[in-house]
């Protein structure tokens, strides 16, 4: 993984570059739904544009993230997962105890997939993150970095809603649905 001080200036460098050579707006969800019209021609409603005028640049991003990911994976093949002991503590108190990987493997495999808790978050909470992501007309990604850098009103909402969902999330939710497990 590359540290934060290497990572965010880079991404304050790419933002500027995107506006300059591709003018509009980026995003994960945004090129997601460009690979979906590319791979998927036709097929829904949704997804019939011209992909290549609007999002070809975007394909060649998508495939920087994967290009990225391996090349971290690469580098640093057992990534550690800081965490403070406080943290580590309350996550024990719920029930999780594999801090080896990038996701507790209790919540986050197949195996939990077919618990309870886990079904809640793997197949709602995508279901929640994606419809989320269209009504919110855009992911964390989009609205964060270049949302924020170009001062719209709607991305500073949307920000707040992600913070305000995750501090939710994390005092409320998972508290109650990891708590019976």
């Amino acid at each position: 993984m590359i540290p934060w001080y290497i990572a965010g200036p880079l991404i304050g460098v790419v933002v500027p570059i995107v506006y300059a050579y591709g003018g509009r707006k980026w995003g994960v969800s945004s090129t997601f739904g460009d690979v979906c019209a590319a791979v998927f021609p036709g097929r829904a409603e949704y997804f019939r544009y011209a992909w290549k005028e609007r999002g070809g640049w975007r394909l060649s991003m998508a495939l920087g993230l994967l290009v990225g990911g391996a090349l971290s994976r690469v580098l640093r093949p057992d990534p550690v997962v800081g965490i403070s002991d406080a943290t580590r503590e309350d996550l024990m108190q719920l029930g999780l105890t594999d801090f080896t990987g990038l996701a507790p493997v209790e919540v986050f495999s197949w195996d939990a997939l077919f618990t309870f808790p886990g079904f809640l978050m793997i197949v709602v909470g995508g279901f929640l993150v994606g419809f989320g992501t269209r009504y919110a007309d855009g992911c964390t990604s989009g609205h964060a970095i270049s949302g924020l850098a170009s001062f719209r009103l709607a991305s500073l909402v949307a920000v707040i809603g992600f913070f305000a969902g995750g501090l939710l999330t994390t005092h409320v939710l998972l508290p109650l649905v990891l708590g019976g497990s």
